[in-house]
């Protein structure tokens, strides 16, 4: 039964072995929740959607599924909401994980909606994160989250002090985060910034400007503590 569930799980990750004191009633446990999770995705059959091995936890809503498209094996942990109310749309690459709680939001307004979020290939993603994409994000290939993460790309205006600042618009530039990143947990990324490919960001960081391929940046406001290629 073991070797069975391996292979199957090999589909959405060919690197993917069972640990040797992996019990048989851990397995069963394991295998009810994924059964039950990919009989949930075929909800997206209402929506005349392929649900391509999707594997959906509790409570997952969609909101403009028309506007929503998705790779294989597309996983959502319990109680995760998808909004594309948007100009692009939502898009999800092949083995895309996103943690239970999670919020993927374009954008909230019906007056101004946002441009897109586009999640790339083998993205995993921790619980509770939010990701908004009123200014458009992209996050690349490879890339490995932490739990609590959130991606802000728009500001409010507040220049004027005789308008009241939620009446004064906001600005977009978007957020752009290159392939093969990990970000640790509880990062923050705010609107304007570009992360280049293979950066790794540490826990807790706030980042408010760009930074190049291969830096390893920290701290509030986060700032290039070294480079992975040891160039300083």
């Amino acid at each position: 039964m073991k070797t069975l569930m391996q292979k199957l799980i090999q589909l959405r990750n060919p690197d993917f072995r069972f640990d040797e004191n992996i019990t048989t009633p851990m397995l069963i446990q394991f295998m009810r929740i994924q059964f039950m999770a990919v009989f949930r995705g075929l909800f997206v059959f209402l929506y005349l959607k392929n649900p391509k091995g999707m594997m959906l936890g509790k409570s997952v809503s969609f909101f403009n599924p028309s506007g929503i498209t998705w790779g294989r094996f597309l996983r959502l942990g319990n109680h995760v909401s998808v909004s594309a109310l948007s100009i692009n749309g939502v898009r999800f690459g092949n083995n895309v994980s996103i943690g239970a709680f999670s919020r993927i939001i374009v954008s909230t307004s019906l007056n101004n909606p946002g441009d897109k979020i586009v999640l790339g290939d083998n993205v995993g993603i921790g619980e509770f994160a939010y990701l908004g994409g009123g200014g458009g994000l992209e996050i690349g290939d490879e890339c490995i989250v932490g739990q609590y993460f959130s991606c802000h790309p728009e500001n409010h205006n507040c220049d004027d002090l005789n308008i009241s600042i939620r009446h004064q618009g906001v600005s977009r530039k978007g957020i752009l985060i290159g392939r093969n990143c990990w970000i640790g947990s509880k990062v923050t990324i705010l609107d304007g910034v570009e992360i280049g490919c293979g950066c790794v960001i540490a826990a807790g960081s706030v980042v408010t400007k760009s930074f190049p391929d291969n830096s390893i940046i920290g701290g509030v406001p986060a700032k290039i503590l070294k480079n992975r290629s040891h160039e300083q």
